[in-house]
């Protein structure tokens, strides 16, 4: 089937009712048949709905059709995108450990690789993501992820995925890659040798803004690259806190199923079933949003790359970029999403421009259907140092724009107005 047909279809199998759309299964707990039934699920002897912190029908059909669309074998759903790049990192690497990530992260990523994750001892080194031959230097014996984004935000650069991947497989590391801002829909890094795929659901996915909401998802086969292998012993080894499970011996996904098993069930930052069945609208109109989001953020792009105020614009989609023969071999049809950002002279230009805007909103979220405006230096990205910021591709003068699904051409007058003011 084609993306926009799994989009619509996959993972529902109706219930009695027949209802065309899914249902909300609003409950926190289900009823087992008997005391025998419930330790079989407990035990993994038979599977179904124990908890809805572990597992839930709504969530799992979110879980199913999302795993379609990214071309993976399973998926599980979280309370956030920050809580999925958690979740997918500390499923690998404990105290003691490292983590390689690329410079050009979300704000929020950065602090979480950076400051966060070091308070639980695993240790974060960076690359530049136009340099991904600078990893090789930064993997040792204790390394257990390399991450990156496939579209980063807010410098807009599309990084060399088969180039990233080729040399975590050479060193037998699991990649995790941030899909939010391309989206399965444009690009889908399993099939260029990625293992492991975030989202937070609460930009594309949803695509109103409505939910916070996030989503892990594990391509085929990844069970070949954890059994045996020495860096991933937890995977390999009995699980004292789940009845001396080995996860590679169990006929079902292994690196979801850890995750659901341990971190879901011990951490909690489970998806609501009215977020997931959210999402699950927001999915069956993915395709046809994602095509106008970046046929407007073409044309919007086109004419910030001739304004005369304007120094630069980040936009793979447009020829000048340097990042334009990576998004022809990464992204379906070229297209680039919906995110762009562009510099002008100063701070205060920044400034003046992003109040001056009427059609724009100034919000932190991006990937809503309305067109959203940010000064990445002093929000997102606030926290960090002037050096950092540079390193990221975030200059005090740099505006990012989520382009939504307005007319174009108001779009662009809108912009117009506010450099000109």
């Amino acid at each position: 089937m084609d993306l926009q047909t799994k989009a619509l279809h996959s993972g529902y199998q109706k219930d009695g009712a027949r209802t065309m759309a899914v249902p909300i299964y609003q409950s926190t707990a289900y009823e087992f048949r008997d005391v025998e039934h419930a330790a079989n699920l407990f035990a993994l002897k038979e599977l179904g709905y124990i908890y809805t912190r572990l597992n839930n029908p709504t969530t799992d059909v979110f879980e199913k059709r999302f795993a379609e669309l990214e071309g993976g074998e399973a998926a599980i759903a979280t309370s956030s995108g920050m809580s999925a790049i958690f979740f997918a990192i500390a499923n690998a690497a404990e105290a003691g450990d490292n983590i390689v990530c690329a410079k050009q992260l979300y704000g929020g990523s950065l602090t979480q690789t950076a400051h966060t994750l070091k308070r639980f001892g695993i240790e974060s080194r960076f690359f530049d993501v136009h340099k991904p031959e600078e990893i090789e230097a930064l993997v040792d014996d204790k390394t257990k992820v390399i991450f990156f984004e496939s579209l980063t935000n807010p410098s807009i650069d599309v990084a060399d995925i088969e180039a990233i991947t080729a040399i975590a497989n050479k060193h037998g590391i699991l990649t995790v890659v941030d899909n939010t801002v391309a989206t399965p829909v444009l690009c889908r890094p399993f099939e260029f040798g990625a293992d492991i795929s975030v989202h937070s659901a609460s930009k594309y996915t949803t695509g109103q803004g409505l939910a916070i909401g996030g989503i892990m998802v594990e391509r085929k086969g990844l069970l070949e690259k954890l059994k045996g292998n020495p860096r991933y012993a937890h995977f390999n080894e009995p699980d004292a806190s789940y009845h001396g499970l080995v996860y590679v011996d169990v006929p079902l996904p292994p690196y979801t199923l850890r995750a659901r098993l341990s971190l879901l069930r011990d951490i909690g930052a489970v998806s609501s079933p009215f977020n997931s069945w959210l999402f699950i609208q927001g999915i069956e109109t993915f395709a046809l949003r994602m095509r106008e989001h970046s046929s407007n953020a073409l044309q919007l792009a086109e004419y910030l790359e001739s304004h005369p105020k304007v120094l630069k614009v980040n936009y793979p989609g447009l020829k000048s970029n340097s990042n334009y023969a990576n998004a022809q071999k990464y992204f379906d049809n070229g297209a680039s999403s919906g995110l762009l950002s562009f510099e002008v002279s100063s701070l205060e230009e920044a400034t003046k421009i992003v109040n001056a805007t009427e059609l724009y909103s100034l919000v932190v979220n991006i990937g809503d259907s309305k067109s959203i405006i940010t000064h990445p230096a002093s929000t997102t990205h606030q926290q960090l140092t002037q050096e950092e910021l540079n390193a990221c591709g975030v200059p005090a003068g740099l505006i990012r724009i989520s382009c939504g699904l307005e007319s174009i051409k108001d779009l662009i007058a809108d912009i117009k107005q506010a450099l000109e003011a």
